[in-house]
């Protein structure tokens, strides 16, 4: 660990610009990291109190307890009464060793154990499922919205409520648990499959290209149409799913586009400078011809995320869209991934990939 901490200063000293201000961000994010959890910790032993499983408090409450009344019985009870001080200290001692048990605390502090750290962390419920691998946090909010999910047997509504790792979250009728290990799969789409987990219509899905991958629990991240080839990330980090899906982030995205007939200079024009579509204006970040020789297909950047978004762009202005391929999101490409394979993300793309929706959502504010 010394190494690879040497060789990142170093690093950092030589590279003055980026380099440089993500070395101080990681640090100001661990102190945070740190800060947080120390909040947390404190949160969790007051609702732990609160609720009578802090044996750690009790133990200590009876100690205090054990000298406080041998002082008062020493001073009132002088005359032949020196065996009810320790009368007294074995009363308080039986409840130290009682009190702990009544609440049965034992069986409720052997899971925290067994789990990984994570599952001591406190956390909105929503949070809890997204990381579980189940859906985004939008997505889970919703399920917890619509009464889909119960905790500890009771039906909860609210997406905040807090919860840990070692209480029991059921989402319909099936009990998920946090995931130890962060997946991380670029698939390379093809047609004809949907992009969801599970299809009432028992068409096929992606989860089927990637089902022998790993045992952990993925989902796609945002959503390709049907006949939509190209880029697209599957991961059981909620967090990071969140953020590549959240508008606010903006991710970048770049689609190649085969069109019935060759698009005209004029409607380029058009999709740079923005048309009014029936949910409101939009505009690409980017376009232009992909072929010289071939004005039919076209590349266009864009930031939007919304439903059918290039289909419906070309289909405003009167082109039949032939084919549509995501060649990138984020900074993921198909490079070296046929159609209807996947790989794993290395270890720098993902780091590269959390990096630069910071990045995003920093530019847009500066820009505001």
């Amino acid at each position: 660990m010394k190494k690879r901490t040497d060789n990142f200063d170093k690093f950092a000293s030589q590279k003055k610009g980026s380099a440089v201000k993500e070395a101080y961000r990681q640090e100001k994010k661990k102190v945070k990291l740190e800060a947080r959890a120390a909040g947390e910790e404190m949160r969790k032993k007051k609702i732990e109190k609160m609720r009578g499983i802090d044996s750690s408090d009790k133990a200590d409450k009876p100690k205090e307890a054990r000298f406080k009344p041998k002082e008062r019985k020493t001073t009132q009870y002088e005359k032949g009464a020196s065996n009810k001080p320790q009368v007294s200290a074995q009363k308080f001692g039986a409840k130290n060793n009682s009190q702990p048990e009544t609440p049965n605390t034992k069986p409720t502090s052997e899971p925290k154990l067994q789990t990984p750290n994570a599952s001591s962390e406190i956390m909105p419920l929503n949070k809890f499922i997204a990381h579980a691998g189940v859906c985004g946090r939008r997505e889970a909010a919703e399920l917890v919205k619509d009464g889909k999910v119960t905790v500890n047997g009771d039906k909860i509504f609210e997406p905040g409520y807090k919860v840990t790792g070692v209480d029991k979250v059921i989402v319909k009728g099936k009990q998920v648990f946090l995931q130890r290990n962060s997946v991380y799969i670029l698939l390379n789409k093809p047609k004809d499959f949907i992009t969801t987990s599970n299809d009432p219509q028992g068409r096929k899905t992606v989860l089927d290209l990637i089902k022998h991958a790993t045992p952990e629990r993925v989902y796609p991240v945002g959503r390709l149409d049907r006949n939509t080839t190209g880029v697209l990330l599957l991961t059981n980090d909620g967090e990071l799913a969140q953020k590549l899906t959240h508008p606010s982030f903006e991710v970048k995205k770049i689609y190649e586009v085969t069109l019935d007939k060759p698009v005209t200079k004029k409607d380029l024009e058009s999709i740079l400078s923005g048309v009014t579509l029936e949910d409101g204006p939009v505009k690409a970040d980017a376009v232009g011809y992909a072929d010289d020789k071939d004005k039919s297909i076209v590349g266009i950047e864009i930031h939007s995320g919304r439903n059918r978004i290039v289909r419906r762009i070309f289909e405003h202005l009167g082109y039949d869209v032939k084919a549509l391929d995501r060649v990138m999101f984020a900074n993921l490409t198909k490079k070296n991934v046929d159609r209807s394979k996947w790989r794993f993300l290395n270890e720098k793309e993902v780091r590269l990939l959390k990096f630069m929706n910071k990045s995003f959502l920093r530019k847009n504010k500066e820009a505001e």
